[in-house]
């Protein structure tokens, strides 16, 4: 009779009883196996942080395994799902998906500033991890209260930017604006007039490689619309058209080296990748991407792209424009790339390094460079057309 009582009593509490909600705090999961497929994923789909987020945890919350943190790349997240509801597990999904929701469909931008900063951190004292040029098309992926953006840009790259420089537009507006008549700043630094006057009022400061919706010409200045929609003109003489200076561009050896040679002397920035500064790789990027060819950002990447013509330091089978790669040599074999400069001929290469200079592999020569031909690695050719990982500027989207 008790056992009937107490069965009936229990029955009747769980059928009328409110939800209880848990509260449990966070805690690393024991499972090794399921950190284990977590690192796995995570080296699959996301091994550069600079150009991918998956920062996933996991705990454990009753008999169910409750999944964490934020990542841009939906279809990892989701077979790490599939691959996780093994058995009887329960997974729960609390992974934030970025763009976050919060930003609604304005998750692109445009850099509406000559040049835009972009750091690890959001915040102005924070380490410059880029730098992206007026008119480059960015992804918005988060946004902090303080107004500062978590963005990816063109090359893939990842990090903050102040909300300031960006123009956020929707999808419909960054067609519209592909679509529209582009003009290229093609001179080192010059600025754009609030009138077709170089007497009247500026606008904006601008350096070469930045981008603006061109309206018209008007003697001798091209009227141009920047994205934050204030209007200016710039001399015809300091800027072209895009797509007939696309068109035009030809990324030889001989071209690459008068590129090369209108940075000599811009200073040295750690993250800098325009007139106003550049780092190693910055300073490489910068004269591609002045030829219509799109590197990836760091040193460490550009090393992955191209095809390999040198390893022992024989300098005969270099040509103008190759990229020379440094950094130390592992006792596993394996490499640390650290820096990165353009090959010249004659023994010379320029690169970023205090300043933008040239230096000599030759030791009788003035300007021998004996830190970076101890630290030399190999060499690589970027001028080859089909190789995988190099983009080329196009004529619709730009970038």
């Amino acid at each position: 009779m008790k056992k009937h009582f107490l069965l009936f009593f229990l029955t009747s509490f769980i059928a009328f009883a409110k939800p209880v909600k848990y509260t449990l705090s966070k805690q690393s999961i024991s499972d090794s196996s399921v950190s284990q497929i977590i690192d796995s994923f995570t080296q699959r789909f996301a091994p550069d942080k600079r150009t991918a987020i998956f920062q996933i945890d996991a705990y454990r919350k009753d008999n169910q395994l409750v999944l964490t943190g934020k990542t841009n790349l939906i279809e990892a997240k989701n077979a790490l799902i599939s691959r996780l509801k093994v058995g009887n597990t329960i997974v729960v999904d609390e992974i934030k998906t970025l763009p976050e929701t919060e930003l609604e469909d304005k998750i692109y931008g445009l850099v509406e500033v000559s040049v835009c900063n972009i750091r690890y951190s959001p915040r102005h004292s924070g380490e410059l991890a880029s730098q992206a040029l007026m008119g480059t098309p960015i992804k918005i992926l988060e946004r902090e209260d303080n107004g500062w953006l978590l963005i990816q840009t063109p090359d893939n790259y990842i990090a903050w930017v102040d909300r300031g420089a960006i123009t956020t537009i929707k999808k419909e507006q960054l067609k519209q604006w592909q679509n529209s008549p582009k003009l290229i700043y093609t001179r080192s630094y010059g600025s754009a007039y609030s009138e077709a006057n170089i007497n009247s009022e500026t606008v904006s400061d601008l350096v070469a490689g930045c981008i603006i919706e061109l309206k018209a010409e008007k003697d001798g200045f091209y009227e141009v619309l920047f994205p934050d929609h204030r209007k200016g003109f710039v001399a015809k003489n300091e800027a072209n058209i895009y797509n007939k200076w696309l068109s035009g561009i030809n990324a030889n050896e001989e071209n690459l080296d008068k590129t090369s040679k209108r940075l000599m002397g811009v200073p040295y920035l750690w993250g800098g990748t325009s007139f106003k500064g550049v780092d190693c790789s910055g300073f490489t990027k910068t004269v591609y991407f002045l030829n219509g060819i799109m590197l990836p950002r760091d040193a460490s990447q550009q090393v992955m792209v191209g095809e390999t013509v040198d390893r022992t330091g024989n300098w005969a089978n270099l040509k103008t424009g190759d990229l020379l790669f440094f950094g130390e040599k592992r006792e596993d074999g394996s490499e640390r790339v650290v820096h990165v400069a353009m090959w010249l001929g004659n023994g010379e290469f320029v690169h970023a390094s205090d300043k933008v200079s040239i230096n000599s592999m030759i030791s009788s020569a003035p300007n021998y460079d004996a830190y970076n031909f101890k630290r030399y690695l190999r060499a690589k050719r970027i001028l080859k057309t089909g190789m995988e990982g190099i983009d080329k500027l196009k004529t619709d989207k730009v970038y």
